[in-house]
């Protein structure tokens, strides 16, 4: 059996995994964010071990792990882990959805002029370079101490190990990475106030990096295994549901949103916001548009607005008679934006709200919104060129079938709905954890697409209404841009 491990913004999750990639058993662990000022967003690095014991406890009174062959790793990209000398946590992790560093960006460029070319992205607020300008500049006495920086999951990795390392789909999102030669980049480092002796070793996604400390081994029942190097969140979510290949594309729904192409090389379209990064695989790249939220939106209406579970308001949705011409518009930037309008200054809002407003038309106005969004990012990622020739969706969002046909409706573009596409990432890790202990079995024998479940195709009537107020939608945000 394999484990795989997905450290997420709201939670972490452990699954496990048999021989054949079926899920046999999983646990999540709750996690919370800490906004302690505009644009913030932060968790304690501490949180995140405790939160993945809590989940290896609770398999290991289910399961007898003895069988685990390896571990992979996922995790939420960008987040910065600072560590001192004694491998001690310097301040809380800035995470990836953070949007203090805009004047950062802005130094970054200007100091590494080649940045562009190097990096094939625009130097946005949510990478991890200009978070470590950030805190040279605002917390040098902090900074002074840094010894290493890690990201999210790789933090998990040295506990679990003591090995710093990372992978490439990972590490080329702090924006140190030269991109088309998967090497750390001596010139993006500088221009951060940092070197590549403050960087984890680099390694493919499927190759292991280290073993399990024996005391944790002991203490979960387990041997001293392999783990492997894994990948960052899109990349291990795109891997968990096979897409591996050129030309295949994938739609994540999960906290912030992804519309993800496999390509058959590096290339780039930073001007519009498109991020360009190496896959969880040897010598492949990728194309993804980001929304800093999407489900997450759903999951704010819920708990902040309508005060219920997001089940029960797409429950309710399902049986209601909504007037789609007419329900308010929605804005899904809770968290600024990144494609195409890289402003972390954004904010949502609702517009068009009337007496006659009621409930489940709000529901239907946020998955519209973020679908919108969606639709934003899937436009400027075609006019660079890589078109997919499927899209699967995958995570928690995707579980909702009204969602799915809206998203198809409005992308006017079939999307199919796979078994395990709830799993996620941390699918993939675990698929990353086999890949690496077994060197006689092909990409393509472990990482298969997995069966349709439900394909979606646009509705006619529907794309020509959404078509109309995706246009509304567009304008709103150009009139009140410069308001934010």
């Amino acid at each position: 059996m394999y484990l795989g491990v997905d450290l997420g913004t709201s939670g972490i999750k452990v699954v496990l995994c048999d021989e054949e990639g079926n899920l046999v058993d999983s646990h999540n662990a709750p996690l919370s964010v800490s906004r302690p000022f505009p644009l913030w967003s932060e968790q304690d690095p501490n949180s995140w071990w405790d939160g993945f014991c809590q989940a290896m406890q609770a398999l290991k009174e289910r399961n007898k792990l003895q069988s685990v062959k390896s571990i992979g790793l996922s995790g939420q990209m960008h987040g910065a882990t600072l560590l001192d000398d004694n491998a001690d946590v310097i301040r809380p992790a800035i995470l990836w959805n953070d949007g203090r560093c805009e004047a950062q960006c802005v130094k970054i460029e200007s100091t590494e002029t080649s940045a562009r070319e190097v990096t094939g992205n625009l130097i946005m607020p949510g990478f991890t370079a200009p978070k470590l300008l950030w805190v040279k500049e605002h917390e040098p006495d902090l900074f002074a101490r840094i010894n290493k920086v890690l990201l999210p999951k790789d933090y998990l990795r040295f506990l679990m190990t003591g090995d710093y390392a990372s992978d490439m789909s990972d590490a080329v999102g702090t924006m140190w990475l030269d991109t088309a030669k998967r090497t750390w980049h001596s010139g993006m480092l500088v221009a951060s106030g940092l070197n590549e002796s403050h960087m984890p070793t680099l390694y493919e996604g499927n190759e292991i990096t280290g073993y399990l400390k024996k005391d944790l081994a002991d203490e979960w029942g387990m041997s001293s295994v392999p783990i492997v190097a894994g990948g960052g969140d899109n990349a291990a979510g795109a891997v968990g549901v096979g897409i591996v290949k050129p030309g295949q594309g994938m739609l994540s729904l999960g906290t912030s949103g992804v519309y993800f192409v496999v390509g058959d090389g590096f290339s780039s379209n930073p001007e519009s916001a498109v991020h360009s990064f190496c896959h969880a695989l040897p010598n492949t790249w990728y194309l993804m548009s980001v929304l800093l939220s999407a489900a997450s939106c759903l999951q704010w209406y819920a708990e902040s607005i309508a005060k219920k579970e997001v089940g029960v308001l797409l429950d309710e949705l399902n049986k209601a008679d909504i007037d789609y011409e007419n329900a308010p518009l929605f804005l899904p930037y809770l968290s600024g934006e990144r494609t195409p309008h890289n402003n972390p200054s954004a904010t949502g809002s609702f517009f068009g709200l009337t007496h006659n407003t009621d409930q489940a038309t709000l529901t239907h106005s946020v998955l519209e919104g973020v679908s919108f969004a969606f639709a934003d990012g899937v436009e400027v990622l075609h006019k660079s060129g890589l078109i997919a020739d499927d899209i699967s969706l995958i995570g928690g969002g995707a579980r909702s079938p009204y969602w799915r046909q809206m998203l198809a409706d409005i992308l006017q573009l079939p999307v199919s709905y796979r078994q395990g596409g709830e799993v996620g990432p941390a699918l993939g890790a675990a698929r990353l954890a086999k890949l690496g202990v077994n060197n006689t079995l092909s990409i393509a024998e472990v990482c298969p697409v997995p069966d349709l479940v439900q394909q979606h195709v646009p509705n006619e009537q529907n794309t020509a209404l959404y078509s109309k107020r995706r246009q509304t939608f567009q304008a709103l945000y150009a009139q009140i841009k410069d308001l934010y």
